[in-house]
């Protein structure tokens, strides 16, 4: 049936195939979405490229951060490593001074704790040996001044104590002290120089045999009197030189010769230095023996109307009424109270050493 069908009759070609030549809108939508979807990922894939760079920059720098910092904690592990074997080797040198400052801490308190307990008897040792050095200056010298300051500081040393024997060595102190203000000062050293002054002079001292009667010539120049006059004032003086008229107080003037003179004069002296000794032993017989045959010598030998024969005589005569002999107190008491208290305060400590002993043998 389909063979007899004539070409009018034929349908037409199908539509579909017009529409595949010539392509629709939405043919071409679609190609530019596809276009625009390829742009974007391939855009997309290029950001995701340019991150991943930077991260790999990013984390290759970080790597390097981290190899840098694990190097100086390395450097920093290995300086506190040697820091910690110093830091341990003074730990260990401090334990040993330690140590040692220990025992001679517990040394030093063992120390004082025997000052502390010595301390009375060492107070006691000095106070009899300042009244030893006193009585000595008493009754060896008679020098009244040094032993006044050696009791005046034994009682000083005696202030800190208040036991009852210190109490009363202050007392017998006190005494000894009162006695010896109130008794008079003698001023030895300006005795002692008087005489050394003496000494210097009798050289200066002029001899009665040595006296000249004074010329009293009138004096006239050389143009009030001529030639004549002059010859013959000089004849004149000539012939009264020749003989000498002499008024002396004395009936039988001493004549010495030059030697003699000498040895008088260092007898002289000899006398006054023998006086000085005396003076320094407070042998007051010497003493006066020397001055009075000192000031007789003078009186026979020395010529009296001179000023340095009065003034040597005057100052003899203030020297030989000078006392050099003062009666001392005696310290022999007080200084037996010192000794007897030391002796107390000896057996006191050697009985507390002796306890301590057997209280440690008894604790081992």
């Amino acid at each position: 049936m389909t063979e007899q069908q004539s070409p009018d009759t034929q349908t037409p070609s199908p539509a579909p195939v017009q529409i595949s030549r010539k392509p629709s809108s939405l043919a071409w939508i679609a190609l530019l979405l596809a276009l625009g979807a390829i742009a974007f990922i391939s855009w997309q894939a290029l950001h995701t490229r340019q991150r991943l760079n930077g991260l790999e920059q990013s984390l290759t720098q970080r790597l390097e951060q981290f190899n840098g910092s694990n190097q100086q904690s390395l450097a920093l592990a290995k300086n506190a490593d040697e820091r910690s074997t110093e830091a341990t080797s003074r730990i260990i040198r401090l334990e040993q001074q330690l140590a040692e400052s220990r025992d001679q801490q517990e040394a030093l308190q063992t120390l004082y704790l025997e000052l502390v307990n010595n301390h009375d008897e060492r107070v006691i040792a000095e106070v009899e040996q300042l009244l030893v050095i006193a009585n000595q200056q008493l009754q060896l010298a008679g020098n009244i001044k040094p032993a006044l300051l050696a009791l005046q500081t034994a009682d000083s040393r005696l202030q800190q104590m208040d036991s009852v024997p210190a109490v009363q060595l202050r007392k017998a102190i006190a005494k000894d002290i009162q006695r010896l203000q109130e008794l008079p000062q003698i001023d030895t050293i300006g005795i002692s120089l008087k005489l050394e002054n003496l000494i210097e002079g009798i050289n200066k001292l002029p001899l009665v045999s040595d006296r000249h009667p004074k010329a009293t010539i009138a004096e006239a120049t050389m143009a009030e009197e001529n030639q004549f006059r002059r010859l013959l004032r000089e004849i004149w003086d000539d012939l009264k030189h020749m003989i000498r008229l002499e008024r002396v107080d004395r009936p039988e003037p001493p004549l010495l010769a030059p030697d003699q003179t000498f040895f008088l004069r260092e007898n002289l002296k000899l006398h006054l230095l023998t006086a000085r000794t005396a003076l320094l032993q407070h042998d007051e017989s010497s003493y006066r023996a020397d001055l009075h045959q000192a000031e007789h010598w003078i009186r026979n030998y020395f010529d009296l109307r001179e000023q340095s024969t009065i003034a040597a005589l005057d100052t003899l005569k203030q020297l030989s009424a000078s006392s050099i002999v003062i009666q001392l107190p005696d310290i022999s008491e007080t200084l037996g109270l010192a000794s007897k208290y030391k002796l107390t305060l000896e057996r006191a400590n050697n009985s507390e050493r002796t306890n301590d002993r057997v209280n440690l043998e008894r604790g081992e």
